[in-house]
């Protein structure tokens, strides 16, 4: 097992993990990631310079056996409770970024999802929120 990582990391593991999932890291991925690390306020005191060696942590323990049980639990010990649907919606986001939501990518929402052990009612709003915000006219 690695060291422990910090609550920011674990959110950029599920972003990361998320975009690799389906052996397809896209750039709009790759990009929408560096966004919300930069925007969103629960990255704040997180060194934006630290991103990549952060993502390149999260491939090789996703590379590893068992990788991705591991990453769950890695992101699930890291985190606040607090934080559980933070992490979800950082997921459905990173998701969304192609504007197509893959088999590999709806399995690991899933995962994490039943790893954090969200309720219904908070995955649903999630989800509702990403489709509205994503519509084309």
């Amino acid at each position: 097992m690695t060291t422990n990582p910090s609550a920011h990391e674990a959110l950029i593991y599920v972003m990361v993990t998320m975009s690799a999932v389906d052996r397809q890291m896209s750039e709009n991925e790759l990009l929408r990631i560096g966004d919300l690390v930069k925007l969103l306020p629960v990255f704040k005191g997180f060194n934006h310079e630290d991103l990549v060696s952060t993502a390149e942590k999260c491939g090789e323990i996703i590379s590893g056996n068992n990788g991705l049980e591991e990453i769950l639990h890695i992101i699930a010990e890291a985190l606040p409770l607090h934080l559980y649907d933070t992490a979800y919606a950082l997921g459905v986001e990173v998701a969304s970024a192609d504007f197509v939501v893959h088999q590999e990518e709806l399995r690991f929402l899933e995962l994490l999802r039943d790893k954090l052990d969200l309720d219904k009612l908070s995955i649903a709003a999630i989800e509702y929120s990403a489709r509205a915000r994503f519509r084309k006219v």
